[in-house]
């Protein structure tokens, strides 16, 4: 086992993602509800452009490549099945130079395997998760957890987790939240939500958690930092991202795209990712919240959420590069 110490270690379920390019689809919007429906003919044959299989992916996954691709020593906390599918994803991650030395391989498991119905711009993700017998294992020193979406029936490890923050004070917390652990509530994993440096969701998301229908940024943001995050970022996809930090609040716009986004999967998990890791070079989060656009821009320009990841000197380049407007402004 490595024991070594770490900059990140990333917790949470990883799978293979099976994009499927539609050719033939609708998207129905309803205004009254701010939700859009992708339709196809029922009970038909319908045609797709291709599909394309990327192994190795998920919110830690994604969030570990990007720190490994930034340089940092990163480790993922996960679970695979024992199958030629785990082999290949703990391949993929280890190619990448991800620790994987604390996956675990469940004995007459699957590994998780998505459908992303991929249509436009824009996906829908078939997802099913396997039933893990999950248990944390002794983990190294490290400057940063990255928690984020884990299965259902997965309390008593968040629990573990918990107990491991709390024994470990100097190890800062960045939480993304996946939708069980939005279902848990803030109650359930109060915490985790008080040992949370850095809390990432999208804006539909801290709507639901806040179970209102308000778009105030500022309202949303004040709200989740009074259950103990100090710093809450809020994305709003392609119109920007905002962030809270106790005191003041600011908006930060996309960095603009070279070219139209090609498929934007994993875009969110680059935005948090690469916020946190800047915050691990010392960068301030004013700093942290100019470079966390970059990744998402690039990884829009792929197919799936890893490929498009950028090195520290990519993003310093496009950085360089960013036009007069492209800074942080306080609301």
């Amino acid at each position: 086992m490595f024991h070594k110490p770490l900059d990140l270690i990333a917790i949470g379920d990883i799978t293979t993602d099976a994009f499927i390019k539609l050719k033939e689809a609708e998207v129905h919007c309803r205004i009254d509800h701010n939700t859009c429906e992708i339709c196809m003919p029922f009970a038909d044959k319908i045609p797709f452009e291709y599909a394309k299989i990327v192994k190795g992916v998920g919110n830690a996954a994604n969030a570990a490549v990007a720190w490994a691709r930034l340089g940092f020593r990163a480790a993922l906390v996960a679970n695979v099945g024992d199958d030629q599918n785990g082999h290949e994803c703990l391949h993929e991650l280890e190619h990448e130079r991800v620790i994987t030395s604390y996956v675990h391989r469940n004995s007459g498991k699957a590994t998780n395997y998505h459908y992303v119905l991929w249509y436009g711009a824009e996906r829908t993700i078939l997802v099913n998760h396997v039933d893990y017998e999950y248990k944390l294992p002794k983990l190294p020193d490290t400057r940063w957890v990255y928690l984020t979406s884990l299965a259902s029936k997965t309390f008593p490890y968040h629990v573990a987790v918990a107990d491991y923050l709390e024994s470990h004070p100097s190890v800062r917390l960045a939480f993304q939240p996946g939708t069980f652990q939005m279902k848990l509530g803030f109650d359930d994993l109060k915490r985790i939500y008080a040992r949370t440096d850095v809390f990432i969701v999208n804006v539909e998301e801290a709507q639901r958690m806040l179970n209102t229908t308000t778009r105030d940024l500022k309202v949303l943001m004040s709200k989740l930092h009074t259950y103990g995050p100090k710093i809450v970022l809020v994305t709003d996809g392609p119109k920007g991202a905002y962030m809270f930090d106790g005191d003041h609040y600011y908006f930060m716009p996309i960095y603009p795209d070279p070219k139209p986004p090609f498929e934007r999967t994993g875009c969110g998990d680059a935005f948090a990712s690469t916020f946190v890791a800047a915050l691990a070079m010392g960068k301030s989060p004013l700093e942290a919240l100019t470079w966390a656009p970059v990744n998402p821009m690039s990884v829009a320009q792929f197919v799936g959420a890893r490929e498009g990841l950028l090195t520290k000197e990519q993003i310093e380049w496009w950085l360089k590069k960013a036009p007069e407007d492209y800074h942080v402004k306080e609301i």
